[in-house]
């Protein structure tokens, strides 16, 4: 196993991307990479313990969603799911604008939907 401070920020972006993808919305059969809550991840290096920092930019399906804390909450403990302990910390910027629909979905959370 590679050590977690030679773990790029590149590769910590993938693994945050697998680990969303296990993450889904209790209301809705996808994960919430595929549903498009998804608008940004960037990672970087952390100058002082060499282990990524990420931030993940993400939306509910609605302002109200009965659920938004458990699934942000989920996104901000993925540190400690990832086995290497490559990811020190995860950031969550809970965005509204613009706001989430269907457009976002992938195509695979689409025909999942039987939207396609």
């Amino acid at each position: 196993m590679k050590d977690p401070r030679e773990v790029t920020p590149q590769e910590s972006k993938e693994r945050m991307i697998q680990e969303l993808q296990k993450i889904f919305d209790p209301e809705i059969p996808v994960d919430i990479y595929n549903l498009g809550l998804i608008y940004d991840i960037e990672c970087h290096k952390d100058k002082v313990s060499k282990l990524n920092r990420c931030k993940v930019t993400m939306t509910l399906t609605s302002a109200t969603c009965s659920m938004s804390e458990i699934i942000v909450d989920l996104v901000r403990s993925i540190p400690s799911r990832v086995e290497d302990n490559s990811i020190e910390e995860v950031e969550v910027d809970l965005v509204f604008d613009p706001p989430w629909d269907q457009s976002k979905m992938s195509d695979e959370a689409k025909l999942q939907m039987g939207l396609l």
